[in-house]
């Protein structure tokens, strides 16, 4: 797709100056470093700025450098990114930060291609490392800034291909101005389709630096951009969730290594939807059997539809935790969390504990 030299240089200048005033002030631009970056951009893929701020500044202080990350135990790393969710991504960052201590001298790498070689860290990823805090003259393409380049280009391709992907990374190279600017330049077209171009909603033109530029503006089809093919509908589980109890103390168990919440913990869960008197006739020694309100969790691909057990039995085990010890120690994922407060509510009305 060929572009104007004019054209180019218009959209530099206007979206720099655009940034430079108007940004937001966030804890990762205040302090700028190959690793504050990475934690930043690795935590917002598919998370709300607002959410990750306390998120990034309690990480940072208890593991304020990559060697500090490449040592540390794969439970703090889950208590730490405990409801961000896709538990992957911190596990991922564990081994980049490892491999990085054996290859490189304990620092991320400055280059693009070996930023993109190490675990967890995919073309945007070291785009953005690499622009903003190695000063490289490379492009960081999220979903953000697929959206705000379709419009300006008024670009027909199904931005949810790989193909098409590839090819913005053509569009918005010829783009970038130098490499001290490179970064900025990025990190602009970021906030304009976070604040601005907006997804899902009319796009604010009217306060857009690039409205003279745009081209679907232009014509009047902002909302018509980025074109996308029609997601798949979810799959769905049903499972019915049962939370062992004893002497205030609630059962805990560790998810397999493989499949959804891996390595994690949270409650028994059995295929399908059981009722009471099946978990009755399964499990006799039980003192108390309440049924919870159920639960609906969303992951990318996979809904499940969870029902829910509360059920006091009369003799417990290694696998059982107080309250204290569960705050201190565990993450318990968003998909239980529903049901490790019914249980907490439960314990406190017992009088197990003052919540």
């Amino acid at each position: 797709m060929e572009t104007c030299q004019e054209l180019i240089q218009q959209v530099q200048t206007n979206l720099l100056e655009w940034y430079r005033m108007n940004h937001r002030k966030l804890p990762w631009r205040e302090e700028i470093s190959a690793y504050h970056t990475w934690v930043s951009e690795i935590m917002l893929q598919q998370t709300r700025v607002e959410t990750v701020i306390p998120y990034y500044e309690r990480f940072l202080a208890v593991l304020p450098t990559l060697k500090d990350l490449a040592v540390a135990e794969d439970d703090l790393l889950h208590k730490l990114w405990e409801g961000l969710g896709y538990y992957s991504r911190v596990r991922n960052m564990k081994k980049c930060a490892q491999a990085c201590m054996e290859h490189y001298g304990g620092s991320l790498p400055q280059t693009y291609d070996a930023l993109c070689a190490l675990p967890g860290i995919g073309p945007y990823t070291a785009g953005a490392i690499a622009s903003i805090a190695y000063q490289q003259k490379v492009c960081a393409i999220d979903g953000n800034v697929l959206r705000v380049f379709s419009r300006i280009l008024a670009n027909e391709e199904d931005i949810s291909k790989e193909s098409t992907k590839r090819n913005y990374r053509t569009y918005v190279s010829a783009f970038l101005p130098e490499k001290e600017d490179a970064g900025d330049f990025n990190q602009a077209l970021m906030e304009l389709g976070a604040l601005v171009c907006l997804p899902n909603t009319d796009p604010d033109c009217l306060h857009c630096p690039l409205k003279q530029q745009c081209r679907a503006h232009q014509l009047g089809i902002e909302t018509q951009f980025p074109k996308k093919a029609v997601k798949k509908e979810r799959r769905i589980e049903e499972y019915t969730v049962l939370v062992f109890l004893h002497d205030g103390c609630i059962s805990l168990v560790q998810r397999s290594e493989k499949g959804l919440l891996a390595n994690l913990y949270g409650f028994e869960m059995k295929e399908g939807k059981l009722d009471q008197k099946q978990l009755q006739e399964c499990y006799p020694q039980a003192e108390m059997i309440v049924e919870l309100k159920g639960h609906r969790h969303i992951f990318s691909h996979v809904e499940w539809h969870m029902h829910a057990f509360l059920i006091e039995m009369d003799q417990g085990g290694d696998t059982y935790h107080t309250i204290d010890e569960i705050e201190d120690q565990f993450a318990i994922p968003t998909a239980f969390r529903p049901f490790y407060q019914a249980a907490c509510r439960w314990i406190s009305a017992k009088g197990g504990r003052s919540l």
